[in-house]
């Protein structure tokens, strides 16, 4: 989850070309002509788009059009807009994929037609009626949490430790320093936002587990995904999975896109 600025596009973009040498092993004319071709990722808090920089070229090499939202994260309805303005402008059915904060996001707006598939990155995946600060109080809280910081304003910013310790531990250290450094703030509301509809239920969903998550509890985890009745996959990764096992995130995500059931 990280903040963009040319130097850390500059960052994605040279790991993203080391990354590729792993790609799935996916020819890109088979996934392009069966099943859905378009992915929407969005982003979770302290983020921007730029978080999904080490799988998009790896979903382009397999067929697929990638596109990032960037969420402002001032409110849930604003991250809303800013996620069905990026569905709209896609020509045909769409995988929605959400890391974090952002599986709250897609379990609302994956409910437009237009979707075919959700994926849930280390993601709370909330029932109608609740809230992302409503779920996994009966489990001991994540340390990551002990590191948030509220401004005057109730916006939120975590601390050095906090990122180098519970973030994104499985990171090298200059990119550990780069999240610290160029993380954005979000509002403090947006976790007590009640979800009005849950995508999951009607739609096909996949869930990425990160094992070694120290910002949302695996068990929580865990629960979504048998909640959801998802497939599954469980990685030994910390909270930015889609960062430090980009190959496999990828993967699963094509594979939501090629199985998607897509209507005439």
């Amino acid at each position: 989850m990280i903040r963009s600025t040319p130097t850390l596009l500059a960052v994605a973009l040279a790991a993203a070309v080391a990354s590729s040498a792993i790609a799935p092993s996916v020819n890109a004319a088979d996934t392009a002509a069966r099943g859905v071709h378009n992915v929407v990722l969005v982003h979770g808090a302290f983020a921007d788009g730029s978080s999904w920089g080490r799988v998009i070229p790896l979903l382009e090499k397999a067929g697929l059009k990638a596109v990032a939202v960037q969420n402002p994260l001032t409110s849930l309805d604003d991250d809303l807009a800013a996620t069905k303005r990026a569905i709209a402008l896609q020509d045909g059915p769409v995988i929605l994929v959400g890391h974090s904060w952002a599986g709250v996001v897609i379990t609302e707006a994956g409910i437009d037609p237009k979707v075919a598939g959700l994926v849930y990155v280390a993601a709370f995946a909330p029932d109608v009626g609740q809230t992302a600060g409503d779920l996994g109080k009966d489990l001991p809280p994540p340390p990551g949490g002990a590191e948030l910081r509220p401004g005057p304003d109730g916006y939120l910013t975590m601390t050095t430790k906090g990122v180098m310790e519970n973030f994104a531990p499985d990171l090298p250290v200059v990119d550990r320093m780069l999240i610290a450094a160029t993380q954005g703030a979000t509002n403090s509301a947006v976790f007590g936002a009640k979800v009005t509809n849950a995508a999951w239920k009607t739609k096909p969903t996949f869930y990425v587990v990160a094992a070694n998550d120290r910002m949302i509890q695996p068990d929580l985890e865990r629960s979504f995904a048998k909640a959801m009745n998802a497939k599954t996959i469980a990685l030994p990764s910390s909270h930015v999975a889609m960062l430090s096992h980009p190959s496999e995130v990828a993967k699963l995500i094509i594979e939501a896109a090629r199985t998607a059931q897509v209507k005439p």
